[in-house]
């Protein structure tokens, strides 16, 4: 009878170790391919603000569109700082000859949003952007752990990517 347990233990062992082990480790690879397409994503989205100073609704919803491609859910969050520079003195970024200080008011996601649904978004050379996205759903890797191994990563966020940068050119009007 101590035999045939054994037995079945092996058994057991050996599935894991020949199915389950290759399947979580092929799992995590993916995840790791898909955050470094999205990284790439992000920071070319960005680089594209900050080269042409301007966003659009029509390039917003190609950053959605190529995120979506990777077959997950991201959370997207956006943050412009928008130079108002000294009152007192007109300039631009460039010249450092102005009285006073300049200083950023910030727009989120939301007020961004709301922009873009109403016409495009220009910027000046100073401004700020920052993008950063996170996934919302379990991948793969994250269900097949939580299923097989009982590790317990429920909200945890596999892939994440943010980029920012200043604007460099002011944009078209």
């Amino acid at each position: 009878m101590q035999s045939s347990t054994s037995t079945l233990i092996a058994i057991f062992v050996a599935a894991v170790l020949l199915f389950v082990v290759p399947l979580v480790t092929l799992t995590e690879r993916n995840d790791n391919v898909v955050q470094e397409n999205v990284k790439v994503i992000v920071e070319e989205f960005v680089t594209d603000i900050k080269n042409t100073g301007e966003l659009t609704i029509e390039k917003y919803q190609d950053f959605e569109n190529r995120l979506a491609a990777t077959g997950n859910v991201y959370d997207i969050e956006m943050e412009l700082q928008i130079l108002d520079e000294n009152p007192g003195k007109k300039t631009m970024q460039a010249n450092y000859t102005k009285i006073g200080e300049n200083v950023y008011y910030s727009e989120y996601t939301t007020q961004v949003l709301e922009k873009l649904n109403s016409g495009k978004i220009t910027l000046k050379e100073g401004d700020l952007v920052y993008v950063g996205v996170a996934n919302q759903n379990s991948t793969a890797s994250q269900t097949l752990k939580s299923t097989f191994l009982s590790f317990a990563n429920a909200g945890e966020e596999v892939i994440t990517a943010s980029s920012s940068g200043m604007v460099s050119v002011n944009g078209a009007k």
